[in-house]
């Protein structure tokens, strides 16, 4: 996708639509690095390809995997002994910077870290002291640009961290940890761990490649030395990447349907069905998926995201379209996220006349009549995401540097084009 200026579409009418998902980031990262780990070949059925993706699948191919494209798009990964004298491109990935690392102290040589220039600015203190403390070899770097040293092995064993800045930090650990000659535990010491469901998440996949994983005591991962078996899985829809499609249906008051939505998932972006519903929106799923269906009134609401903060830019936009006053709590470490999303979203939808005051760990948001002008997408999916929201309904937003959303959803203003044009407009 390219790099340019979008002007958001505006919804003629209400949107009645069938929108199909791409397959989850966060799974497709999770089983990749599983994969190169496992004693044969895995099979990832309908993963996402995205800039994300695609920079794990190539960081992996620089420490030796095999990751096969397929013509039916899936994903061929066949482990490899691990190599060093590679760079490894975190892009602006998190999943990329902080759960290759753990991987890289496993190859035989340097393995060399950096990515975009944001990227440089994202915390990376926890899991390189915690690698530290381990056994891995790593220079005197906190930050991006930093390089592993590996030795073949890592001794592994217990390690505590602060994992408040980001679930990420566990996750990485704990994914190589089963190739660790003493495993790891991993005890977390510090605030709140935000997005617990993606370390459930991890803790599934693990098991689902046969890894032994303690996790009955609170703030503690164990994970047993073991081997890790092949996979074999079909790639859940990303259900995060279903939020602005769903919004539509609600500051619309229209319809959107996305079949495969699963009954039971660890992926945190489930809980926009509650969200969705306290907003006045009428939330059904059943076996053919799950439908939205907007009520022709958005409510203000008063929500914590902790678990589930990559949906705070879309809720903030409809916030902005609602009937009165929201609160987006619990959400302070997404400043450093891509960008610091709070105060990207208070600068972008007060410029377009929302009344927006940033609190210390969220957003206070009193709607007000918005009006078009550019939106600073400040190198994040996400903005472009919730920028698309607010031009359905607001004439004349023009989305600066659209192909960004390229990091998670290459194929989303066609996608959003598509689910416009499947509804006819009202007759006179």
């Amino acid at each position: 996708m390219p790099s340019a200026d979008w002007e958001a579409p505006t919804a003629d009418g209400p949107v009645d639509a069938e929108v199909l998902l791409p397959g989850s980031k966060s799974l497709t990262n999770r089983y990749l690095v599983l994969a190169a780990l496992a004693g044969d070949v895995s099979r990832l059925r309908a993963p996402l390809r995205s800039r994300d993706t695609r920079l794990m699948a190539a960081a992996l191919r620089g420490l030796g995997v095999g990751v096969e494209d397929l013509d039916v798009g899936d994903w061929l990964v066949t482990p490899a002994p691990l190599r060093g004298g590679t760079t490894v491109d975190c892009g602006l990935a998190g999943n990329v910077m902080r759960f290759v690392p753990p991987l890289a102290g496993l190859a035989d040589g340097a393995v060399r870290f950096d990515g975009d220039p944001h990227a440089r600015r994202r915390p990376m203190a926890p899991v390189l002291d915690a690698l530290r403390t381990l056994g891995v070899r790593l220079d005197d770097g906190t930050r991006l640009p930093f390089t592993v040293f590996g030795q073949g092995r890592v001794r592994g064993g217990a390690v505590t961290i602060d994992a408040s800045a980001s679930s990420q930090f566990v996750s990485g650990l704990l994914l190589s940890g089963a190739r660790y000659d003493q495993g790891v535990t991993v005890h977390h010491d510090g605030g709140a761990v935000p997005s617990l469901p993606h370390i459930e998440m991890t803790v599934e996949t693990l098991r689902d490649a046969g890894v032994v994983v303690d996790d009955s005591e609170p703030h503690t991962w164990r994970v047993e030395p073991s081997e890790v078996n092949a996979l074999d899985v079909q790639v859940e829809p990303d259900l995060s990447n279903a939020a602005q499609f769903l919004a539509a249906a609600l500051v619309t008051g229209g319809r959107v349907h996305v079949p495969g939505w699963p009954q039971y998932t660890t992926q945190g972006g489930d809980f926009v069905r509650e969200v969705l519903d306290m907003m006045g929106a009428e939330v059904v799923l059943d076996r053919g998926g799950l439908t939205v269906t907007g009520t022709g009134s958005v409510l203000g609401v008063d929500v914590d995201l902790h678990d589930a903060s990559e949906l705070t830019p879309v809720v903030a936009a409809m916030a902005a379209l609602a009937d009165g006053p929201s609160v987006i709590r619990g959400v302070a470490h997404i400043r450093g996220h891509e960008t610091d999303r709070l105060a990207a979203l208070r600068s972008e939808l007060g410029a377009l006349g929302a009344v927006v005051d940033e609190t210390d760990d969220g957003l206070r948001i009193s709607p007000a009549p918005l009006h078009g002008g550019v939106f600073h997408t400040y190198a994040d999916h996400r903005m472009v995401m919730a920028a698309a929201v607010l031009g359905l309904v607001v004439p004349g937003l023009v989305v600066e540097d659209v192909g960004t959303v390229a990091k998670t959803m290459p194929e989303f203003t066609d996608l959003w084009d598509r689910m416009l044009r499947q509804h006819a407009p009202a007759e006179a």
